[in-house]
């Protein structure tokens, strides 16, 4: 099983690997904004970046990753391959590998469900064992949708990456996630552009804010970190990447996890 270090802020996969807790989600970042908002995440101490080929900036991600200084390996970086590569899978992950230019790939996510995802797996299977992937792991996939797929495939993944945030809990497919050994990630964690105004002034969360003078954004980051999630909140405004990395110094209650449980509405905030 998944073992989370408190202190370290990282967790163990089940595949051995190491992950940070919290890291930068890069969806609609791209050209010169996507490569300043990384470098200012790396400066800050962050090490878990998350892309995808559908997002149209891995090259400059890469770019950032190179021109850090930073040693490769204390940086993760999660990249997905779309189902519209899933027919010829190999070009896919090469195609990343060239983007990208940085040796390895730290996790490879297929992004949703789609014809031949199973075929795109066995692919990634490849690289992993070849040392190009590290890690593997599926986004968007659901009960119904795990246990069709895991069948086919040999190697558990190590992460599900789904939408998640206090309107959308999805508890019951989160539990069963993380019942396989499997860790579990948000996307839109605070809800998503477009949804975040109503949530991120949610009377209930405000008061929670309040008594520990954190933000509304830290108050649903430490929920879901307490859920044992990864949070992977997207900014490129650097003070807005302070604040979310904010998030270990203070402890929600049970009373308070429990008042935030009920928000949940059910309310999905993208198609996937």
């Amino acid at each position: 099983m998944p073992q989370f270090d408190a202190k370290k802020q990282t967790v163990t996969l089940n595949d051995g690997n190491v992950m940070p807790v919290y890291g930068l989600g890069t969806y609609s970042l791209t050209g010169s904004t996507v490569k300043e908002a990384v470098s200012s995440a790396l400066k800050q101490g962050y090490r878990l970046i998350d892309t995808a080929y559908m997002y149209h900036n891995e090259k400059e991600i890469g770019e950032a990753i190179r021109e850090s200084g930073l040693p490769r390996e204390e940086i993760f970086l999660t990249t997905k391959i779309y189902p519209s590569q899933f027919n010829d899978p190999e070009s896919a992950i090469e195609a990343a590998l060239d983007e990208l230019d940085i040796d390895y790939i730290d996790m490879m996510l297929l992004h949703h469900p789609g014809d031949d995802d199973v075929k795109a797996y066995q692919a990634m299977e490849k690289y992993q064992k070849a040392g190009k992937i590290k890690s593997i792991g599926l986004s968007n996939y659901y009960i119904d949708e795990l246990k069709a797929f895991l069948p086919q495939v040999e190697t558990m993944p190590a992460l599900v990456q789904n939408e998640i945030h206090p309107y959308y809990q999805d508890s019951q497919a989160t539990t069963y996630i993380q019942s396989l050994g499997i860790v579990v990630e948000a996307w839109y964690p605070l809800g998503g552009r477009g949804y975040q105004e109503e949530l991120l002034s949610d009377p209930v969360l405000e008061k929670i804010a309040e008594k520990y003078d954190k933000s509304v954004a830290q108050i649903i980051l430490r929920w879901e970190q307490q859920r044992q999630i990864i949070t992977i909140p997207g900014s490129s405004n650097p003070e807005h990447q302070a604040e979310n990395q904010a998030i270990f110094d203070f402890q929600l209650t049970e009373e308070e996890m429990q008042e935030i449980n009920q928000l949940n509405r059910d309310e999905k905030h993208d198609w996937y």
